[in-house]
């Protein structure tokens, strides 16, 4: 039995706390919300994030991120990608040097353009550090769907720790070493999952949409390879896997901003309406600034986050996309 804490009561630290707990650990899943504390401990349900869902009783919910973490082994960090720093800034102290960090979101940091692990590195320095991303939809996993995912570390010994706390017979996690490729596919499928939502949102077919993945997958490899990450990495879990998924699956969060902004929806609008955060928006902000800093063309990104924060019309997005200069496929 292991003792964990899970920070950040969303739906999917919510999902792993409770994958977790049911293969025997001690959970305290720490929760933002007062109301998501008091119903986990009373009605074993996070009614507001993963409604439906019964939950282990060895799930313990606090409202205090210090207590959560005070003696765990395992620290699971799951909050949205703008929250985290502030949720583990001042945690220092109760925080065992030993324990294993397991960063569980996929998004950038908008005004540093850090990744997660850049953000642990930093508050955290003296811990071990494992990136957990891939394919998986809080609900399926919820339901035993069977379910694949990579957990990444700088050394093999932290990836495979990792593995070992969150396999189970339907969820299978596979190792890898390339932390800033696991890092960067987890965080820019969503904005290329954005787009998707919104070619079909202005009734396109499998044709855009198949070029959409493509091309967009091709954007996030060019990327993650001017910052050091492995190509293939973006040809696995983390890269096309969770790409495929969240652009085409009907439980995606960020295809689903993506149908709401082509029906004419603003950003503030469907933000205003909608609890749960949609991580590709920001991330087209940090990923289009991390292009520009980079000297890397990212036009699909770039229109996303001219649709989301500059009140592009999204049809005309689609057709500059479709009238840039002709180009050779492969990029050098």
């Amino acid at each position: 039995m292991t003792d964990i804490a899970v920070l950040g009561a969303g739906s999917w630290g919510t999902t792993l706390a409770n994958l977790l707990a049911c293969k025997g650990d001690e959970v305290r899943l720490w929760a933002y919300e007062s109301e998501v504390v008091s119903a986990v401990n009373r009605a074993r349900e996070n009614p507001l994030f993963l409604p439906g869902v019964s939950l282990s009783t060895r799930i313990r919910a606090v409202g205090d991120a210090r207590e959560a973490v005070a003696g765990a082994e395992v620290i699971v960090s799951a909050p949205p990608s703008h929250a985290v720093r502030a949720v583990i800034t001042g945690l220092g102290d109760a925080v065992r040097p030993e324990a294993l960090v397991v960063s569980a979101t996929k998004g950038i940091e908008t005004d540093t353009l850090a990744l997660m692990s850049q953000v642990f590195a930093e508050c955290l320095p003296a811990n071990r550090f494992a990136a957990l991303s891939g394919p998986s939809f809080a609900a399926e996993v919820c339901a035993g769907q069977p379910t694949a995912v990579v957990a990444a570390a700088h050394d093999l010994k932290t990836a495979e720790a990792t593995q070992r706390i969150f396999a189970t017979p339907v969820f299978r996690v596979y190792s890898n070493l390339d932390v800033i490729g696991v890092e960067l596919a987890g965080a820019l499928k969503n904005v290329i999952a954005v787009a998707a939502g919104i070619a079909e949102g202005l009734g396109m077919g499998h044709n855009p949409r198949a070029a959409l993945i493509t091309r967009g997958l091709a954007e996030i490899t060019r990327l993650g390879v001017a910052m050091g990450a492995d190509p293939l990495t973006f040809a696995g879990l983390a890269g096309m896997g969770d790409l495929v998924l969240t652009a085409t699956g009907g439980l995606s969060r960020n295809r689903t901003l993506g149908v709401a902004l082509a029906e004419g929806q603003s950003f503030e609008q469907y933000r205003a309406t909608h609890r749960s955060v949609a991580e590709g928006a920001n991330t087209s902000r940090a990923g289009a600034a991390l292009g520009a800093r980079l000297g890397i063309e990212l036009p699909i990104i770039e229109q996303v986050c001219e649709v989301l924060f500059r009140g592009k019309p999204p049809r005309e997005a689609i057709t500059e996309l479709m009238g840039r200069e002709l180009k050779s496929e492969q990029w050098r």
